[in-house]
């Protein structure tokens, strides 16, 4: 199984361990019964076609394979991948769910609790609003007499969460409140305790009226519960609002959703009076639903349509794009079905269980009112994927206005096609169930699409839409892993970074040997796509890539929000992306980007800084006022080092890095001019005397004062560079302030600087992987994945 993945993702072990993992079909007792994802793709193309034979016009078992096969068109995503023919495993084919609010009571409360874990246990994540919970010292008719507050339910919920195993993964989970619940500081400062709520994500529901206090410095009157209020209370709204910023800036939560935005311009809000008023999201924002409904995800990996990539002759195929997403959403409207194939398979077994009626009953109402939701709607949620890739396929760097314009061209074309297709399949099979014309006709966004095209306007007012609301922009971690392409509207997050394998030869000699004693290799990893610039183009130098200079922690912040903006006007969902921040990012920066969110028509906005999810409890942090020293260990006589290669202004230099001991942390730094060798390597630095040393390998030697002699200025930038290594100060700090001093990115000090940024992740105290323990966790899309493993958590 091993060998024929890793020979099916051409040797791309990450690749292969999320698809084995995670998606090859498994019987009860763990044997698998899939070779490769071809036999992946061949069950889910067979039951697609069979749901396409109830329909006029079907399209054929071997078309359908033809779109999945080696992911190269269109990707059922997570739970349809997994689900879709599995009968060894009854789970839910939907992605998320949203459930009505908890009932302001004990019982109301273990209702939801209980709903929760019946839906996380079938694979699904889960959101849900607490603002009818009462605030914290309300009167209560019980023995408590008055309530203890949100923030004890939240830490209920979000342990329900952790508890729930899904095959080896845990669920995940979606708390909202609203910017009018009293109690609203502690949802905002729950989190500053690292140890509470970890296992839910958090947002706020902001209304256009507190951000218009918030913009023009007003008061704003809070008025709880959100219907019938009997509570008005007048708060300062700038006040709040630099606590919400504060926190965002502290640790990335939580985040905010623009709510009388969302309610505009999802179409299924139309229906509110029918059940269909949106009352959450999903854990990663990207879809903004009803109580008990659900959404299921498919995505289309865009790169494919990019002809001639990373040439002069590259551009993007708009019309054979066009083309596939009709039938993608096609798809879409087959996987409604088979969901509900599945939720009556849930019911059943639910009928079958032991347990008596009364146990069973508020599962059985939960999949009922699911069911409904899901016929009388079809939702669906398609969306893009490989965004980045794609626009450094057509040589535009991301962020630019010229990226801007095609990334909006992209989900424009999503848009019409998918609305497109869902008229069409009104016509042949019928639009949804409570579809109706006159609750529709002046809607905004519904007529930005639909009126674009003449016929097409014409045929929906005559037969209507099959799907109430159809499109999305979802985070696709692991499935952007298997197409090997960067993750949904993403940049990409880094373009090489360095892999560890352990070691079993003991005749190896290891790179790098962690706490517990083992052995690793490392090596770097390309990220795929500028491997295969490399190869189109023959260079080798990435700055000279389109990439470069435009991955997640470059491209201009506000240039982040306009992208996530254009995409959002054709989107009828919304969309899973994170600005991630450098670490010396100011709160008053946060604060602009959040209403730069607003203003340009985003439902919602999330940040991360980095590092602020690192480190230990606030309460522990050391106080401001501390000096911290560090005193530079005795040099050894012979270091082990490392030898590269790297280019500034046409120049080539020697980057030479002594390696402390048995870790891979940088001890000393030489560089110089006209490389002996023009190819990476390794070495050992033996001191000859004091400040006098020789690196040596095997095919040559280097004597490090008659080499840099003639170059004082850069000779005394490596002394001062060593210095602050050999003090310990972290390399972060190094290179940021190197880049302050000089952000020339063809001087010499860039060198250095890029080559001494290849050890950063080494030293990173962020959140360790929980399954490899080797990788640490970088947030993308909401979720958190290692940079390391397969490992990947929404939460």
């Amino acid at each position: 199984l091993k060998t024929a993945s890793l020979e099916y993702f051409n040797g791309d072990t990450m690749a292969s361990d999320v698809w084995i993992s995670k998606y090859a079909l498994q019987d009860k007792e763990g044997n698998y019964k899939e070779l490769t994802p071809t036999d992946t793709h061949k069950r889910l193309a067979k039951e697609f076609a069979r749901i396409e034979k109830n329909y006029p016009n079907p399209i054929s078992e071997e078309e359908i394979f033809s779109y999945f096969d080696h992911f190269k068109y269109i990707i059922p995503q997570g739970s349809p991948m997994e689900g879709i023919g599995n009968n060894y495993r009854l789970q839910s084919l939907s992605n998320c769910f949203v459930i009505d609010s908890p009932a302001d009571s004990y019982g109301g409360i273990l209702k939801t609790d209980q709903e929760q874990a019946q839906l996380m246990k079938r694979r699904g994540g889960v959101g849900f609003d607490i603002s009818n919970i009462r605030p914290k010292g309300m009167q209560t008719n019980n023995a408590a007499k008055t309530t203890d507050g949100i923030g004890i339910f939240m830490e209920r919920f979000s342990n329900t969460t952790r508890e729930v195993a899904q095959n080896g993964r845990r669920g995940a989970l979606m708390l909202s409140i609203s910017i009018n619940c009293p109690e609203i500081e502690t949802f905002i400062i729950i989190k500053n305790d690292r140890t509470k709520v970890t296992g839910a994500n958090l947002s706020i529901r902001i209304n256009d009226e507190f951000m218009n206090c918030v913009k023009n410095n007003l008061n704003y009157t809070q008025k709880w519960p959100e219907e019938n209020p009997t509570i008005f209370k007048e708060i300062n709204a700038k006040k709040l609002w630099s606590l919400i910023i504060s926190n965002a800036w502290e640790n990335a939560e939580p985040g905010v959703l623009f709510w009388d935005t969302a309610l505009r311009n999802t179409p299924s809000d139309i229906y509110k009076n029918l059940g269909f008023k949106s009352v959450s999201t999903n854990p990663c924002s990207e879809i903004v639903l009803s109580a008990y409904d659900a959404c299921r995800l498919l995505i289309v990996n865009v790169l494919s349509y990019v002809i001639n990539p990373f040439t002069k002759n590259a551009y993007f195929d708009f019309k054979k794009f066009g083309n596939h997403v009709i039938i993608a959403q096609r798809l879409m409207d087959d996987l409604v079905d088979l969901e509900l194939e599945q939720i009556e398979k849930i019911l059943k077994k639910i009928k079958k269980d032991p347990e008596n009626e009364e146990t069973k009953r508020i599962e059985t109402q939960l999949w009922h009112k699911i069911k409904s939701s899901t016929i009388n709607g079809r939702r669906t949620g398609l969306g893009p994927t490989a965004i980045g890739d794609t626009v450094a396929a057509l040589n535009i760097k991301y962020g630019s206005d010229e990226s801007i314009k095609i990334i909006e061209q992209i989900y424009k074309t999503i848009a019409i096609n998918a609305a497109r297709s869902s008229v069409i399949m009104a016509k042949e099979r019928g639009a949804f169930p409570i579809y109706n014309y006159e609750l529709e006709k002046d809607h905004e966004f519904l007529n930005r699409i639909l009126k674009f095209d003449s016929q097409l306007y014409e045929d929906y007012k005559k037969y209507g839409r099959r799907n109430i609301a159809d499109t999305t922009s979802a985070p696709t971690g692991t499935t952007s892993l298997m197409t090997q392409t960067s993750s949904g509207i993403e940049p990409v997050f880094m373009l090489e970074y360095k892999r560890r394998k352990k070691i079993q030869n003991e005749q190896v000699k290891p790179d790098f040997i962690d706490q517990n004693g083992d052995k690793w290799q490392e090596y770097t990893v390309y990220h795929h796509e500028i491997k295969h610039w490399m190869d189109i183009t023959g260079e080798t130098d990435i700055t000279k890539s389109p990439y470069f200079g435009a991955t997640a922690n470059e491209i201009d912040y506000i240039k982040t929000v306009e992208i996530q903006a254009v995409a959002q006007k054709w989107v009828a969902h919304s969309i899973s992306k994170t600005a991630n921040l450098k670490e010396n990012v100011t709160k008053e920066t946060v604060s602009d980007l959040y209403m730069k969110a607003w203003e340009l028509g985003c439902k919602g906005f999330t940040v991360y800084r980095e590092g602020s999810r690192s480190g230990v409890l606030i309460s522990n942090k050391k106080k401001e006022d501390d000096l911290e020293t560090h005193n530079a260990p005795k040099r050894p006589k012979e270091l082990l080092a490392d030898y590269y290669v790297a280019t500034a202004n046409g120049i080539k230099f020697a980057v030479i890095i002594g390696l402390w001991k048995d870790t891979n942390k940088p001890y000393e730094i030489f560089a110089f001019e006209n490389p002996p060798m023009d190819k990476n390597t390794k070495g050992k630095i033996i001191k000859i005397k004091k400040g006098h040393y020789k690196f040596i390998n095997g095919e040559f030697e280097i004597d490090n004062i008659k080499l840099t002699a003639d170059r004082i200025e850069q000779r005394a930038h490596t002394i001062f560079l060593s210095m602050l290594l050999r003090h310990g100060t972290p390399l972060q700090k190094i290179c940021d302030v190197s880049k302050k001093v000089d952000e020339n990115i063809t001087s010499f000090s860039s060198v250095c600087r890029r080559v001494l940024s290849k050890y950063i992740e080494e030293e990173t105290v962020s959140e360790k992987c929980p399954e490899c323990k080797i990788g640490n966790l970088i947030r993308e899309e909401g979720c958190m994945h290692c940079n390391q493993c397969s490992y990947s958590r929404c939460s």
